[in-house]
């Protein structure tokens, strides 16, 4: 007999534990081999103290397993409770998330019938990599980090993927008209990486047009891959557009791991009442099946639960009069479901999946030319609240060592010294650019020693950036105004 493939199982808080019996049931039922390590994570490990919601033993099980099928959990309210999930994507490098967004049309109710999209969606950086300040009585200040190997791991698997399935187009969505070195170094990439893959479409849209895009005419799009932030939003509306956040799946794939979910929450008001809906937990177990290379029983569960849905067998959340033909609960479609183990859809496209082959993904060049970086300045940031825009300007003037000297004062991005607008509103938060004449270099005891002026002449510095130049360009944005 084919030794079992060990996955680490947690049953989640709320509706998890039903959800993941129901799973469970199914896939054990079509012959899915697996060995179950069952671990315990969210609210009871929170309430425990352990401030991550996952026990050490826990980790212990995914280390030995490397594939984690997890329903969702509740966070207790109140501070100081990080998030479990994003711990362990950073933890287990599980860079890219999957979550495909497809019309169960006419047996679900959408206003996209032919919306077939998967949302790739980088997992560990952007602003979630959780760096938040607050600088002053007025401004909070949360830190948005995009790399290079990040983005590039997670752009080459939006093609790969595309490839695997026999996806035509890659989008990239960013913003980076305004943030042009973050987002601006994301497309760059994107731009990079799609000339690798001739046989694809690529294309890149701003984030906010390509929104109303995806949620006006998804069937235009195919493959979209974009950054954090915006692929959490995003995945959720076009999940939602698709006809229910409730029957979307993801999976969450490292180079050594991966983490299989639902995208909905605990709905702790719904537990113990088999009513929730198990099938995106049960999507998100299909896409496990497949990553373990037991695809045979990932389209025997798949194609199983589309033969349920076209029946008109619905749990509550999607059951529609004329439509469904029975509404259920958790149990009962999970039975409904077993039932059809061996059977086809009729209206809904049938599938079927191939064993995955290892991914070509981002590895180090160790033949990159590093960036010639030669200092130029430094951004000083001020708490002040003594004056005007001008007044700071003319205190701050006085304050030169060597080349560098005061030439501009933004505040919240936009300038106003010298020669602001005076309808400009100001909090208590104000970047004061120091440099030398244009291309300069600056030493950096030179820096050290300006902060040393600034801070005797009674300024509350709170921060301050360095400013390169990298192969002669810069490596800092411009002003505004």
């Amino acid at each position: 007999m084919t030794r079992r493939t060990p996955i680490s199982v947690a049953y989640g808080d709320g509706i998890g534990p039903e959800i993941m019996k129901a799973t469970l049931n199914i896939i054990q039922a079509a012959g899915a081999n697996i060995e179950i390590e069952t671990v315990e994570i969210g609210e009871k490990a929170y309430l425990r103290g352990v401030e991550t919601g996952i026990e050490p033993s826990a980790w212990d099980s995914l280390r030995r397993t490397k594939v984690f099928l997890k329903a969702p959990i509740t966070t207790p309210q109140g501070g100081g409770y990080k998030s479990l999930n994003v711990t362990t994507r950073k933890a287990l490098g599980l860079y890219a998330n999957v979550r495909p967004c497809i019309s169960y049309h006419p047996f679900v109710r959408t206003r996209h019938p032919a919306m077939d999209v998967v949302i790739i969606r980088e997992n560990e950086e952007d602003l979630y990599a959780g760096i938040e300040h607050r600088q002053t009585d007025q401004v909070y200040q949360c830190l948005k980090l995009i790399t290079r190997p990040g983005s590039e791991k997670v752009i080459r698997y939006a093609f790969e993927y595309a490839r695997a399935n026999n996806r035509k187009k890659v989008t990239c969505f960013v913003k980076d008209n305004i943030m042009k070195l973050t987002d601006g170094l994301f497309h760059k990439i994107f731009d990079e990486i799609a000339k690798e893959y001739p046989d694809i479409v690529n294309e890149t849209w701003i984030v906010d047009i390509g929104a109303a895009k995806l949620a006006d005419t998804p069937e235009n799009f195919d493959v979209i891959v974009m950054p954090n932030l915006y692929g959490d939003v995003l995945s959720d509306v076009a999940a939602q557009i698709s006809g229910s956040v409730g029957l979307a799946g993801s999976a969450n794939i490292g180079e050594q791991y991966a983490m299989f979910e639902a995208i909905h929450g605990s709905a702790p008001r719904r537990a113990g009442q088999n009513l929730a809906n198990p099938s995106g937990l049960l999507l998100a177990a299909v896409m496990m099946l497949v990553h373990i290379g037991q695809s045979d029983v990932a389209a025997r569960v798949h194609n199983a639960w589309l033969k349920t849905i076209e029946d008109g067998v619905h749990t509550y959340d999607i059951f529609k009069e004329g439509v469904s033909q029975q509404k259920v609960g958790t149990a009962e479609f999970a039975e409904a479901v077993i039932q059809r183990l061996g059977e086809v859809p009729k209206a809904l496209k049938p599938v079927s999946y191939e064993t995955p082959t290892p991914m070509s993904l981002w590895q180090k060049d160790e033949h990159h030319k590093k960036s010639e970086k030669r200092l130029v300045g430094v951004d000083v940031f001020l708490d002040w609240d003594l004056g005007s825009p001008n007044d700071l300007g003319d205190e701050l003037s006085r304050i030169t060592v060597g080349p560098l000297q005061l030439r501009v004062i933004t505040n919240r991005g936009i300038k106003v010294w010298p020669n602001g607008l005076p309808e400009t509103f100001c909090t208590d938060h104000w970047r004061c650019r120091f440099t030398g004449n244009e291309g300069e270099v600056v030493r950096a005891l030179e820096v050290v020693e300006l902060l040393r002026r600034v801070t005797e002449a009674g300024f509350d510095n709170i921060k301050t950036e360095n400013l390169y130049l990298f192969d002669g360009k810069p490596g800092f944005s411009a002003v505004h105004g």
